[in-house]
């Protein structure tokens, strides 16, 4: 898999911190989903979270910064 570039990620408003944080949280849940179903993973939980936002499978939602 070629790794995506953080700006191609990034849809202009968000934060590099935020998709870190998304990426982690979504890595997590899919490390917990595989041990509670006892599914092996054969690739990364990291890079698996990735490909799920590049895909837009998953959105990041940050709060306006007018609030």
């Amino acid at each position: 898999m070629s790794r995506p570039s953080v700006d191609d990620m990034l849809c202009g408003r968000q934060s590099r911190y935020s998709l870190v944080i998304a990426v982690a949280k979504r890595a997590r849940e899919i490390s917990s989903q595989a041990e509670s179903s006892g599914e092996i993973l054969l690739e990364k939980p990291v890079n698996m979270a990735i490909r799920d936002f590049v895909n837009h499978k998953y959105a990041i939602n940050e709060p306006d910064r007018d609030d």
